[in-house]
């Protein structure tokens, strides 16, 4: 029997990266794939034909996850093509990396919006069948900045923060509808998003503050994710996860 048999997961922003990983990691553990993507329709469609190559269903939605009523409708269209939603992963996210005294407020909004109200956004959707099933995990993607925070990423970590925040205080709230909430913590992770990071010279000075001495694989963060979206975490709600190498 394969951890998530038959069960539909919700992911936003898994076209690539960690987002694509986990959707790979669950459709290899036999649940149903719903993601969400931005950009590339390319991408989306060659990781349906991944998914679907696992024996499950698999279907890519273009949908902006900061967009309060594109998630309504994303949800919405989950539920009439696959009948239900057991697992969410709020996954999507940007960085606007900058010294707090030169990031502009568009630049401050863009990153609220894309990380941290989209989290509420979908959230907010997802929680009502869950409700109806009395049954449902929620996986947040925080950061290891949202603990701790890091010199020129004041909104990034502000953005994660809220999350880590909101995942306590939702836990709180659906428990008692055998609803689970928890986050996930990544500290440095090879992904389009963080590959400056590792070049040259400054990937050796990152190396230093992390007691792996390397980043993480996309992979790794995904065996989390399963960890909390299938029974072997019946009993873990409202917690933080630091998958980090030891940053934390």
């Amino acid at each position: 029997m394969k951890l998530l048999e038959n069960k539909t997961a919700l992911i936003t922003g898994a076209s690539r990266g960690i987002g694509e990983a986990i959707a790979l990691k669950f459709a290899e553990q036999g649940a149903h794939i719903a993601f969400t993507y931005l950009s590339s329709e390319e991408r989306a469609k060659t990781l349906e034909e991944k998914l679907k190559q696992f024996g499950v269903q698999a279907k890519g939605y273009k949908s902006d996850a900061g967009d309060y009523a594109s998630t309504e409708a994303l949800a919405a269209e989950v539920l009439k093509d696959f009948g239900a939603i057991g697992i969410c992963v709020n996954n999507a996210g940007i960085s606007r990396d900058n010294l707090l005294l030169r990031i502009t407020p568009e630049q401050w909004d863009d990153v609220m919006q894309a990380n941290l109200k989209s989290v509420y956004n979908l959230t907010k959707q997802v929680i009502k069948p869950m409700m109806k099933a009395r049954s449902g995990s929620i996986i947040n993607l925080s950061s290891v900045v949202g603990v701790k925070g890091n010199s020129g990423q004041s909104a990034y970590a502000a953005s994660k923060a809220g999350i880590i925040g909101f995942t306590k205080s939702i836990a709180q709230e659906l428990g008692s509808r055998n609803i689970r909430v928890n986050a996930i913590a990544p500290g440095f992770v090879e992904t389009d998003m963080t590959h400056y990071l590792n070049d040259g010279e400054g990937g050796g000075k990152w190396f230093e503050k992390i007691p792996m001495q390397r980043f993480g694989k996309p992979e790794e963060i995904a065996n989390v994710a399963l960890f909390l979206a299938s029974e072997m975490s019946s009993y873990v709600t409202g917690q933080v996860i630091s998958t980090c190498g030891g940053m934390n």
